[in-house]
């Protein structure tokens, strides 16, 4: 490491060796130019919470059971407004036949979210819940912390019993949508009517205290500095201290295409900092680096595309996350990459790892 100064081979030294970096020293690790060095601490660290020969992934699909939402986050190029032609709330009988062709493709998961739609009682997700259940041996994903607050706020009941009604109707656990970044500077510019980041690490409190696993994310590269990056992980952290609760950590980079942030469609974002692949497997191995106590990190596939992934299985990850049978959020960002079940397997066999399959607590099969 003679490339890098001694406080940067002192901090990397010390991940390496199992011991947790401050905030100070994660934001440090972000002027490291040559991402191969971080690369590799980040393949070491991965390598002792992970000495297995094999390398996971899941099938499952993303259903988007509502594309009507409220929030308006000038991010997103998904939702659509109540009034709009294009809007949707899925029937019961298309969501069954998404079902049953994600466990005819072997499959045993489902990922279902939506928008914050303004009318929608909670009777309606527990009624969805319980009918699904009924139906299929699935393990349902469902109900990111800004739906599960939405739910809280329209139906007028405390967060801890929503969660106790949709987990007594059949849901399995939570997923980390709608994190974004954790600090409230970018959500009150970006998604002002969603959730707070206290309200979203509130959620997943309270999912984790009433057994339930959940996984944590971040969107990166729109308006956040190095520095908010680095709060972010700091919040995750401290929550996996108190509960244990996340099974994982995925980061995928923005996507402005169609959104209201497009620096080629407003004049008002022509200077924001849009990140590519190098910042992307820098920020992926800082993530590995720095969150100590998590100890699974999915690749981006969806956002980076198959090379990068592969890659990133040498940057700290340890997951390529899902088949995503379908995805349509990212999709309408202007991104399209699809990658079967098969292709997943080879990109893991060429590392020289054995890809198995897995579930959402990462027990292979």
């Amino acid at each position: 490491m003679d490339t890098i100064s001694c406080e940067i081979e002192e901090i990397i030294e010390k991940s390496i060796h199992g011991k947790r970096l401050s905030p100070e020293e994660g934001i440090r690790l972000f002027s490291v130019k040559d991402i191969t060095i971080l690369g590799i601490a980040a393949d070491e660290v991965c390598k002792r919470k992970h000495p297995e020969n094999y390398r996971t992934y899941i099938i499952d699909r993303n259903i988007n059971y509502t594309n009507i939402c409220t929030s308006g986050c000038k991010f997103c190029a998904f939702y659509k407004t109540s009034e709009h032609r294009d809007g949707y709330v899925i029937p019961r009988d298309a969501l069954f036949k998404k079902i049953e062709e994600t466990l005819s493709l072997g499959g045993r998961q489902i990922l279902m979210q939506g928008g914050l739609h303004p009318s929608l009682i909670l009777d309606f997700y527990t009624d969805l819940l319980m009918s699904i259940k009924k139906e299929f041996a699935v393990h349902i994903h469902a109900f990111s912390p800004p739906e599960i607050v939405h739910f809280s706020k329209l139906q007028g009941i405390p967060v801890r019993d929503v969660i106790e009604r949709l987990k007594d109707a059949g849901l399995d656990s939570i997923p980390g949508g709608g994190a974004e970044i954790l600090v409230d500077r970018c959500r009150s510019l970006l998604s002002p009517n969603k959730c707070t980041a206290q309200e979203w690490l509130d959620v997943m409190r309270e999912a984790h205290k009433l057994g339930m696993r959940t996984t944590a994310t971040m969107m990166f590269g729109h308006i956040e500095t190095i520095e908010e990056r680095i709060e972010h992980l700091e919040k995750i952290r401290g929550v996996q201290d108190e509960t244990g609760g996340f099974t994982a950590f995925i980061a995928w980079t923005f996507q402005p295409r169609n959104t209201q942030l497009d620096p080629f469609l407003s004049s008002q974002y022509q200077d924001m900092g849009l990140i590519g692949s190098y910042d992307y497997l820098k920020t992926l191995a800082v993530a590995r680096l720095y969150l100590d106590n998590i100890s699974n990190i999915q690749a981006s596939w969806v956002t980076q595309g198959a090379k990068i992934a592969q890659l990133s299985l040498k940057c700290g990850a340890n997951d390529m996350g899902s088949t995503m049978i379908e995805e349509n959020v990212v999709r309408a960002a202007g991104v399209s990459y699809q990658m079967g079940k098969d292709e997943i397997e080879f990109l893991i066999n060429d590392l020289g790892y054995t890809a198995r399959q897995r579930d959402l607590y990462y027990r292979v099969f």
